[in-house]
Order: C-alpha cells, then sequence, then structure tokens
C-alpha cells in the first residue's frame, strides 16, 4: 500500500477518455460516478484513495491486470464487474473499446459500514482481487448510481447514499477481507462511554437530536448504537431519548416557572400535544397537572 494516493477526478489524467456521466456537483457524499468511453490502452493507475467498482456496459475485450505483484488475464464484457481496492497500484491493459461505469465508495463510508458489521473498531479493508466478476446486485446499484448521476432526481443525494450503503454492505460481505483491532470488540458501552452519550443528548436534546446524530457522537452507525446500547442498558436509543425527554420535562414542570410551550420546545418534543401525549403514557399525567401537583 501506499500513502501517496490520488483522487477519483484525478483519474481521466492516468486513463484518458471521453466522460459521458458524473455525479460532480450533485452534492453526493462518501459515493461518486464516473461513465467513460475508452479506446484500448496499457496504463497504470497510482492507488486511489477511494475503493472503486468498474462496471462494464458496452464492449467486448481481453483484459490483463497487474495487482498486488500478480497478473490476471480475462475478457469482460457487459454485466461483468472489476474491484479495486484502495491504495492499491494497479496495472491494466486492454486493446478494444470499452464503455464503462465507474462507482467510486470512499474510506470514511466503508470504515463506517465495516465497523457495524464488526461490531468494532476495524483495521484495514481490502477488496479482493476480483478482474470479472458477474453479480445481480452490483449490477442493479451501480445501474441505479448511474441512472441517477444522469437524471440526478428528487431527494438524489440521500438515494445515492441509500445506494452506496448497500453497495458498501454487498461488497464488505462477500468481496472484502477486513482485519479488526484487537480487544476492540465490545458487548456493550462503557461507563466513560455512557457518560459521553448522556453529555451529547443532554447538550442536544432541544436541537432536534437524531439517532445519526447520536450514533456519530460515539464514532458509531446507527445499527451498532442500537445494538450496543440495548446491551448495556436494555433499550432502544430512541427508548432512551425519549426517557431522558420526559426526565428534563418532568423536572423543569416542577421546579421552573417556564412556560409550558416553552419546556416542549427546550426538551425536544415537536410541540406542546407532543409532549403532553408522551408524559399521559410515561407518567400517567398532563404537564400542567404534573406542575399543579409539585406547587
Amino acid at each position: 500500500m501506499s500513502d501517496h494516493l490520488i483522487h477519483a477526478d484525478e483519474l481521466p489524467v492516468w486513463v484518458p477518455g471521453e466522460t459521458l456521466v458524473e455525479s460532480r456537483g450533485l452534492g453526493w457524499s462518501g459515493v461518486s460516478q464516473r461513465s467513460f468511453l475508452y479506446k484500448g490502452q496499457d496504463v497504470l493507475i497510482p492507488p486511489m484513495d477511494d475503493f472503486m467498482i468498474v462496471q462494464y456496459r458496452q464492449g467486448l475485450t481481453p483484459m490483463d491486470r497487474e495487482f498486488d505483484g500478480r497478473w490476471t488475464r480475462t475478457q469482460c464484457g457487459p454485466g461483468d464487474f472489476s474491484l479495486l481496492s484502495r491504495a492499491m497500484q494497479s496495472h491494466w491493459s486492454w486493446t478494444e473499446g470499452l464503455h464503462v461505469a465507474h462507482i467510486y465508495l470512499s474510506n470514511d463510508l466503508m470504515a463506517r459500514v465495516a465497523r457495524d458489521i464488526c461490531d468494532g473498531e476495524i483495521g484495514v479493508i481490502c477488496l479482493h482481487d476480483v478482474l470479472q466478476g458477474n453479480d445481480p446486485v452490483i449490477g442493479h446499484i451501480a445501474d441505479q448510481l448511474t441512472l441517477e448521476a444522469a437524471q440526478s432526481g428528487a431527494a438524489g443525494a440521500l438515494y445515492a447514499e441509500a445506494l452506496s450503503i448497500q453497495m458498501a454492505v454487498h461488497l464488505l460481505r462477500h468481496y472484502a477481507s477486513i482485519t479488526q483491532k484487537p480487544c476492540e470488540r465490545r458487548h456493550g458501552f462503557s461507563q466513560s462511554e455512557m457518560k459521553r452519550l448522556d453529555e451529547f443528548i443532554d447538550a442536544e436534546l432541544a436541537a432536534g437530536l437524531t439517532l445519526e446524530r447520536l450514533a456519530e457522537s460515539l464514532g458509531l452507525g446507527v445499527w451498532a448504537l442500537n445494538l450496543r446500547l440495548r446491551r448495556t442498558i436494555g433499550k432502544s436509543p430512541y427508548a432512551y431519548v425519549q426517557e431522558k425527554r420526559v426526565a428534563q420535562a418532568s423536572d423543569l414542570l416542577c421546579k421552573s416557572e417556564m412556560p409550558i410551550k416553552a419546556i416542549a420546545a427546550a426538551c425536544g418534543f415537536s410541540d406542546q400535544a407532543h409532549m403532553t401525549r408522551v408524559l399521559r403514557k410515561a407518567l400517567g399525567t398532563t404537564p400542567a397537572q404534573l406542575r399543579k401537583s409539585a406547587s
């Protein structure tokens, strides 16, 4: 592996071709797409800072590639795909014209998904040396990302993110090796981690706290947060945050003169009616009744 990595935007410098479609400027995060028309070439590609999937859309050609010191020879055509792991130099050689789609997945995305899958901190992710593969799942996701890059529909960035997570999960489950850091796998949260979690919830409760932001505060995905919190306290993140809202609202109702509407906003409820419903379900009383009983 190399410390000197090129970005996907720099790839045309090393592999010249006609760009047909690209996702640049669409606000995608963690994933990008480009489609190219290539003539036959013999090219050395420096190590890249993304993981790359090459989908072959048109054209049929003999293909030779050197990867990690080993040459592979095959034939690639429509329906096939190649994988290139991050930070790996490669040498490609083909003779016929090709129409290909490139999907680039960032290391941050792959690492985040890998942590969720492994339920712990991970070391190195390495994609398998696949030069000519055929997988309908990879083909479908690549098709959808390419179509989205070309058409840019409503909520396109969100759709691309969802597709990229599907692609990352599939690659990590079937086409990757993941090393885990020793002694990092945990069955629950430590006392210090729970303290960090509580501090983050208390600080952000009024700001419309989401599970995604809560998970990010601990460097986790939502799935891993849910799993580890259930193992620690037997509750889901949603239930735990709701419990915090009820406790804070009860405290403010009993110990302050803040208007009930303001308390609802301060505790992250959507409105006063929402707080009333939640408190009635959790405590069997309304905010007004709770305040009156404390006076």
